[in-house]
């Protein structure tokens, strides 16, 4: 049961997390646009598709920047209720400081499961828009996807291999197919300078195509200057675009990390730093929203300028040290559970020192 404290402190929890997502999104929104709106002219974007980014937008950013504007408005009316001396009152009337901080670990898990829905189901959905648009009018040109030195494992005896491919014309060079058989050894292997999807008869042309079949100590060579034929592999797959894991929703992207994994897919690590982040997103909730308030519930001379001070600059250095630890995990080999797990940790560390000292 609630009391009346309880209600009180809640209410503007809510209030001021849901104000501060009110007036900073369309703010991002207006800077995004004036920042933008050159390109979408220039690239003539439809006007009903730059409201539809706006809106992925909305879903996307906000979905990133929850756990800032939690952290802020937090200590943004906590810093208030100190000024007025409310904390000072509550405390003294034999509230523990447990028991103060039980509103807003309710508050917090109302919002952190609000984030796992969102970054679970809601935002992969919002994430496939804004990066399409993104792409097509806003980055026209630049490539959304990894186009060199492609391999791929199609199943336990099939490999293919691109040294360049282009999205655009669904075409690739110097493409090798292998098939070994149980024991390991090489089947056939199909070589050939170019292949393409041809979208009209659904299926791939080779041009100077070479098959070379192993029977025992021979070998059987096979040569046309082009040949029509399927395999059982969409070429789309060769390279799936850089944001892809953003657009699977939590059951999709446990899947496609394993169909990675199997393929050999040399990127895996941004995948599953992505599933592990997810994961954190809600967590993150609790650490900052402890921080929060051991930080601005004691009065202090500079109110709460000092007191918003000092969380922007820990807001600062939490985004710093996620970004770091992320671009180790792609870049470096670097463990995507541990660059996931240190920074919620540190700052875990962070949040139970600074209400140790809170609580004298």
């Amino acid at each position: 049961m609630l009391s009346i404290i309880d209600k009180y402190i809640l209410k503007r929890y809510l209030a001021t997390f849901s104000l501060m997502l009110l007036l900073f999104i369309p703010i991002g929104i207006m800077v995004n646009l004036a920042e933008q709106i050159g390109k979408m002219i220039d690239n003539e974007a439809p006007l009903n598709e730059i409201v539809m980014y706006y809106v992925n937008f909305t879903i996307y950013i906000g979905n990133l920047l929850f756990p800032i504007f939690l952290f802020l408005s937090v200590i943004f009316f906590t810093s208030k209720l100190a000024n007025n001396t409310e904390i000072v009152a509550i405390l003294s009337s034999g509230v523990s400081y447990g028991r103060f901080l039980r509103p807003y670990i309710i508050g917090a898990s109302m919002v952190a499961v609000l984030m796992f829905f969102m970054t679970m189901f809601i935002v992969p959905n919002a994430s496939v828009g804004f990066n399409e648009f993104k792409y097509k009018y806003l980055k026209k040109g630049k490539q959304d996807r990894v186009t060199n030195n492609i391999f791929n494992q199609l199943n336990e005896s099939d490999f293919i291999y691109v040294s360049s491919f282009d999205p655009a014309r669904q075409l690739g060079h110097n493409f090798t197919f292998e098939r070994f058989d149980e024991n390991n050894e090489l089947d056939f292997k199909i070589s050939a300078a170019n292949i393409r999807w041809v979208e009209k008869d659904s299926s791939y042309r080779l041009t100077s195509y070479k098959k070379r079949t192993v029977l025992g100590d021979t070998a059987i060579i096979e040569s046309k200057r082009r040949l029509d034929t399927i395999f059982a592999f969409d070429i789309g797959d060769l390279t799936p675009v850089s944001y892809v894991a953003e657009t699977k929703n939590l059951f999709e992207l446990d899947t496609f990390i394993k169909d990675q994994r199997r393929k050999g897919a040399s990127n895996i690590n941004t995948y599953v730093l992505v599933k592990y982040k997810r994961w954190a997103l809600p967590l993150t909730a609790f650490i900052l929203t402890i921080i929060a308030v051991s930080v601005s519930s004691v009065k202090r001379r500079g109110g709460m300028g000092a007191n918003l001070a000092f969380g922007i600059l820990i807001a600062f250095i939490f985004i710093f040290f996620d970004k770091v630890f992320g671009v180790l995990a792609e870049q470096s080999g670097f463990s995507p559970l541990l660059a996931v797990i240190i920074p919620n940790v540190v700052f875990g560390c962070l949040a139970f020192y600074l209400l140790q000292n809170a609580k004298r």
